[in-house]
């Protein structure tokens, strides 16, 4: 079974962690799009909002907890605290 993990962070990390997590073995896609963010950061080059990515990762449940950590981890959450980490129930395939 696949998971979904994703953040929503500082713009810079998008590609940084497209980079570095589309390494892992396991990992199946990875996707970041950016945006404009008014709720999560200080840093606001427009006004009242600030850029923002939202990465998108897919991977096997074996290695679900390895990616999680990559992601905190790569996005500097530990420190900045600026940023949110989130992951899925697995995701049931189906075929028709």
């Amino acid at each position: 079974m696949k998971v979904e993990i994703g953040a929503r962070v500082e713009k810079e990390y998008g590609q940084i962690v497209k980079d570095e997590i589309s390494e892992i073995e396991g990992v199946e896609y990875v996707f970041y799009a950016t945006g404009r963010s008014n709720d999560l950061f200080d840093d606001k080059q427009f006004g009242s909002y600030g850029e923002a990515s939202i990465i998108t990762v897919i991977a096997d449940q074996a290695c679900k907890d390895d990616v999680f950590e990559q992601l905190f981890t790569l996005c500097e959450l530990h420190t900045k605290k600026s940023g949110v980490v989130y992951m899925s129930n697995p995701i049931a395939r189906s075929t028709v």
